[in-house]
């Protein structure tokens, strides 16, 4: 009856854990390869980079172009106002309609058909134009 009761709190053992440690030096040159190399990898941890490299398990380097964040940003940009446009269109309809004659509505509904056919052909010129700078400068990078 002399035995204590312990309890099981805090946190599981690993499995293997990891309590083995190297030490390497560097001069300044080597740290500072080692450092782009780093972050051209994108591994959070250099110690995870360096076990890596020395496994040889394979990493992805990514390449991010400003001009082709910058491009796509502005995309998305039109996006989003193309989807305010659209509900500003059917706003637009029901106001239309509603207080209005039936002549004067469909005369103020045909224009804003006119330019709704003017947005289709710019959005289509967005796509094509997007569709060039894929085949032109983002394919250098796959």
């Amino acid at each position: 009856m002399n035995q204590k009761n312990y309890r099981n709190a805090g946190r599981h053992p690993k499995l293997d854990p990891t309590v083995y440690r190297c030490s390497v030096n560097f001069n300044a040159v080597e740290q500072s390869q080692l450092q782009a190399m780093h972050e051209k990898s994108g591994v959070e941890s250099l110690s995870a980079f360096i076990k890596l490299q020395l496994f040889g398990k394979p990493f992805k380097v990514f390449y991010v172009d400003e001009n082709s964040r910058i491009f796509i940003d502005r995309l998305s940009d039109f996006n989003a106002m193309y989807r305010t446009i659209g509900i500003t269109y059917d706003r637009a309809v029901r106001e239309l309609e509603g207080h209005n004659t039936s002549s004067r509505s469909s005369a103020m509904l045909r224009e804003l058909v006119k330019v709704t056919g003017e947005l289709v052909k710019v959005s289509h010129r967005i796509v094509e134009l997007a569709e060039k700078f894929d085949a032109e400068w983002l394919q250098k990078y796959r």
